[in-house]
C-alpha cells in the first residue's frame, strides 16, 4: 500500500526550515520565509516494510548581519533534496542581490530614430579583431560616414548593503565580478588597466583607485557605435 505524505512533509519541511539560525564570528543569518516548497512525498508498505520516496525543490529568504552592523539579505535555493540523494549530494545555491545586469533597461538610438534593446556579444577572436580593425581604417580613409547620435549625461545614486571593503573587492576581484554577472571577465585592476565584463560585451578602463574609498571607471558597450 502507498500513502501520499506531501501535505504533511510540507508543513514539517516549514517547521524545520524556519526557525533556523546561523551564528559566529562575522555574524548571524537567519530564515525569514520558505518561498517555494515544490515536490512530493509518499511512504510505501512492502512486506511490513515502510520505503520513504521524496524529492523537493526549496527555496528560503534569509536575512543577516555582519559584526560590523551591516545588514544583508539573500536567498537559498535546494533543487535537489530527494530520497535518491545522499545528504553530500544535495545542493544549496546562495544568492545575494546587489545591483541590477548592466544591460537591463538599457536602450539605444538607431539610425533611423527608433530604440533597440541591447544585447551581449561574445568577444571576437584576436584575428577577427585584427581583420576589423584593418576594414574600418581603410574605410574611414576613403570616405567618412555616419548619423549624429544624441546622448545626454546620467547621475545615479544607489545604497550597497555591504562594507566598503567588500564592494571595492567585488569590483576589482576577478572571481567576483564572474560570479555576480554569470559571465566570463577580465580584469587589470590597475589605474589605467583595462577590463572586459559579460563575455567581452562591456569594455572600459580603470581612471582611479583608492582601496576601499573610491572607484572611477570608464566603460561602454561593444555595441555602441564609435566616439
Amino acid at each position: 500500500t502507498e500513502r501520499d505524505a506531501s501535505n504533511w512533509s510540507t508543513e514539517r519541511l516549514k517547521t524545520l526550515l524556519l526557525p533556523v539560525r546561523v551564528e559566529g564570528e562575522e555574524g548571524a543569518c537567519e530564515v525569514t520565509e520558505v518561498s517555494k516548497l515544490d515536490g512530493e512525498a509518499s511512504i510505501n508498505n512492502r512486506k511490513g516494510k515502510l520505503i520513504f520516496f521524496y524529492e523537493w525543490a526549496i527555496k528560503l529568504a534569509w536575512t543577516g548581519t555582519s559584526k560590523t552592523g551591516v545588514k544583508y539579505k539573500g536567498y537559498v535555493e535546494i533543487p535537489n533534496l530527494s530520497d535518491e540523494n545522499d545528504i553530500d549530494e544535495v545542493e544549496f545555491h546562495g544568492r545575494i542581490p546587489v545591483f541590477p545586469e548592466f544591460t537591463q533597461g538599457m536602450i539605444l538610438p538607431t539610425v533611423n530614430g527608433e530604440h533597440m534593446e541591447t544585447t551581449p556579444q561574445v568577444a571576437p577572436k584576436a584575428e577577427d579583431r585584427k581583420t576589423a580593425a584593418s576594414s574600418s581604417t581603410a574605410t574611414s580613409q576613403s570616405k567618412s560616414i555616419g548619423v549624429k547620435i544624441p546622448t545626454c549625461k546620467i547621475s545615479l545614486k544607489d545604497t550597497f548593503l555591504t562594507s566598503p571593503e567588500e564592494l571595492y573587492r567585488v569590483f576589482v576581484t576577478q572571481e567576483m565580478v564572474q560570479a555576480f554577472t554569470h559571465a566570463q571577465a577580465a580584469l587589470e585592476a590597475d589605474k589605467g588597466g583595462k577590463f572586459q565584463l559579460l563575455d567581452g560585451s562591456v569594455t572600459g578602463e580603470f581612471v582611479d583607485l583608492v582601496p576601499e574609498k573610491q572607484l572611477v571607471m570608464k566603460w561602454r558597450f561593444k555595441s555602441w557605435p564609435a566616439g
